[in-house]
């Protein structure tokens, strides 16, 4: 048995939504913090204590390290850590609060949490540090912190996987973008400088993975459809009987439950 690729994408759907709503940066910035890179470097972060910009450059890999250090350390001077956390799991509940109830997603936070214990955290800090975090009081609250863990968890596998085949932040996000699957901003949103990003597709070039004019070759396509498959593999290989058994019982769930966020944020 393994976990399908619809229980992931939901659970990436609403995590993720908390750091594209538009009231994000208003959100962070009325408890001091400057700017929405700053809010979403810290608040993400925030479970790790205070982190340095070089820890947070290490665990989410893709981004490039002058943007971490145009925010951290400096956000724990405006906000500390618990503060910040807090702030997050109020935009969360807030925008979740706009499609769902929690009498809806507390069957679902509760099979999360059970997923979350038969979950393996070695080697998987993000997924850990917040997996350390007490459970909300609220249901709404209590079902986004456990997806939080979920998705992390497989984050983390990700950047184990692309980090044992050799392939930095500016390569995975170039590898990305040419197969497809990100936004064509994502330079930009990234932060890597246009020396940066040519030394990716030279990198790529080289593997055979890219062609001479930036396309994805079929061997670079095959690649990154190997990471993803090797991603899974590595999420498996930690979880509990249990947990992929539950993954599955409630992707159905899980996705209609991301599509309702989705559509209440398009109104």
């Amino acid at each position: 048995m393994s976990v399908p690729t619809p229980f992931w994408r939901s659970v990436e759907a609403l995590n993720n939504v908390v750091y594209l709503v538009p009231e994000a940066a208003r959100h962070y910035t009325s408890i001091g913090l400057k700017g929405s890179w700053m809010g979403y470097f810290a608040s993400r972060s925030a479970p790790m204590g205070a982190a340095s910009p070089e820890l947070v450059v290490a665990t989410f890999h893709g981004f490039a390290p002058h943007l971490v250090h145009r925010a951290l350390p400096d956000a724990w001077g405006f906000a500390s850590p618990a503060r910040v956390h807090r702030a997050r799991l109020e935009l969360a509940t807030g925008v979740l609060g706009r499609a769902l109830t929690g009498e809806q997603v507390a069957p679902l936070a509760d099979s999360l949490a059970s997923i979350v214990e038969g979950l393996d955290l070695a080697g998987k800090p993000l997924a850990a540090a917040h997996a350390s975090l007490e459970a909300p009081a609220d249901d709404l609250g209590r079902f986004w912190l456990a997806d939080a863990v979920v998705r992390e968890f497989r984050g983390d596998c990700h950047v184990a996987v692309l980090v044992t085949h050799g392939l930095g932040g500016v390569d995975a996000n170039v590898l990305n973008l040419a197969a497809g699957r990100t936004f064509p901003e994502q330079q930009a949103l990234r932060g890597w400088s246009d020396d940066e990003w040519a030394a990716g597709h030279d990198r790529l070039r080289a593997r055979g993975w890219l062609d001479d004019d930036g396309a994805i070759t079929p061997l670079g396509a095959d690649a990154r459809d190997e990471l993803e498959a090797a991603t899974d593999r590595a999420c498996l290989s930690a979880m509990s009987t249990d947990a992929v058994a539950t993954a599955v019982e409630i992707t159905d769930d899980l996705r209609a439950v991301a599509r309702a966020l989705r559509a209440s944020l398009k109104t």
